[in-house]
């Protein structure tokens, strides 16, 4: 039995991780951690969560509870994840991470943990999601330079990035396999008298409204013709669900900064 902490742990997504752990026959709840503030701390954190009590208090920090889980779930902010990624690689414990809007040096810190233990890092846990990463590549290539590219995402009104980790992610899929350099050509957003449409620009469009779980759509179109590849989340459980796959390929992985590609062997 893989056990498993959940920082976060009374959060939507928290709450959404304990649900696909007690659900799992692989995994059980080891522990859960709050914000050290947190009215919270000692409660029950199956009470939580609405499985039913599980006699695991919720606590404050990482270190109090080392000895209570094999893997953690992170899906917090970058600076909690960084610290969370450097305790995990220097007690030996394996880590996914679903945190978004981490900038290159802190990518290069996970990276650096990641050299200590393993870890699985992904803009969306979701297995959908990372299906489209893998068609994205493919229709680009297909498609090539003759096909603009606009990314439209749309997420509930608490999203605090834009945009979304998993936009940037489609970005980066479809710009790898055109060869471009997604920092060059991406243009987020767009105002006034702007011009004609530079062929090699990769455009976002981001809303923010509601509780809308999460929509991702990446248009290629060309004159005479368009190819829409769309995901849509409906519950945050396909992301907990995807995480909870990602602790279990972990268990015999060296130490290593992987993807949901590889969990789900799609490279």
């Amino acid at each position: 039995m893989i056990r498993v902490a959940v920082m976060g742990a009374v959060g939507r997504m928290g709450k959404a991780l304990i649900q696909a752990i007690d659900e799992d026959p692989a995994t059980e709840l080891g522990a859960g951690i709050l914000e050290p503030s947190s009215s919270l701390i000692g409660a029950d954190l199956g009470e939580i969560a609405g499985v039913g009590k599980r006699q695991i208090a919720a606590v404050g920090d990482v270190e109090s509870v080392l000895d209570d889980f094999d893997v953690l779930i992170d899906f917090t902010q970058p600076q909690v994840t960084l610290a969370n990624a450097a305790l995990c690689a220097s007690a030996g414990k394996q880590l996914v991470v679903g945190t978004t809007g981490l900038n290159d040096e802190q990518k290069a810190q996970l990276q650096e943990a990641a050299k200590k233990t393993s870890i699985v890092f992904a803009p969306n846990m979701s297995v959908g999601v990372n299906l489209c990463f893998k068609l994205l590549e493919m229709a680009a290539a297909a498609l090539g330079d003759d096909y603009d590219v606009e990314i439209v995402e749309a997420h509930h009104r608490h999203k605090v990035d834009a945009p979304s980790g998993t936009a940037l992610g489609m970005g980066e899929a479809v710009a790898r396999s055109l060869g471009r350099d997604l920092k060059e050509v991406a243009v987020y957003g767009r105002e006034g008298h702007t011009g004609a449409r530079d062929s090699k620009t990769i455009g976002f469009a981001t809303m923010r409204v509601g509780d809308v779980v999460g929509d991702h759509t990446v248009v290629f179109g060309t004159e005479g013709e368009r190819v829409e590849i769309t995901h849509k989340a409906s519950s945050r459980m396909t992301f907990a669900k995807g995480a909870v796959r990602a602790c279990k390929w972990l268990q015999d992985k060296p130490a290593s900064l992987y993807s949901m590609q590889d969990v789900l062997d799609l490279h």
